[in-house]
């Protein structure tokens, strides 16, 4: 015996609704998922968004003046790890221009910290 009622296509459930007097409210479009249990997805959000868990953004942001040294720290802060690229903000050209020089040794530190050896390339953009 089955766990779940038979599934029905649309037109058969329009046809049926029909016959009773039924209203079909249903967009035609609409795509029915089936149920999932959710302590599965709230550990797979949690998983995603990194609940409760150490970040790579986070590493950086605790180690952003060993990375970049006190004077520059001051000056620029790590925002956000997308797709392998680091962005981090600069609010002065002078500090801008020292990091640029010095990207290479500055992404070769973020390497060495836990959790961010998946950080490919550092991108500058004014604050």
């Amino acid at each position: 015996m089955p766990d779940q009622p038979h599934q029905f296509s649309k037109l058969a459930e329009e046809l049926v609704g029909d016959l009773r007097g039924v209203p079909f409210e249903e967009p035609r479009r609409q795509v029915k998922r089936k149920s999932q249990p959710l302590s599965g997805l709230i550990e797979e959000l949690m998983v995603k968004y990194q609940v409760g868990r150490p970040s790579a953004e986070q590493t950086i942001r605790d180690h952003w003046v060993e990375l970049v040294g006190a004077a520059n720290a001051g000056y620029s802060h790590a925002v956000r790890i997308d797709k392998a690229q680091l962005l981090i903000l600069v609010s002065h050209s002078v500090v801008r221009s020292e990091l640029l020089h010095h990207r290479a040794e500055i992404l070769q530190r973020i390497r060495q910290l836990p959790g961010c050896e998946g950080v490919k390339s550092v991108n500058l953009r004014p604050a």
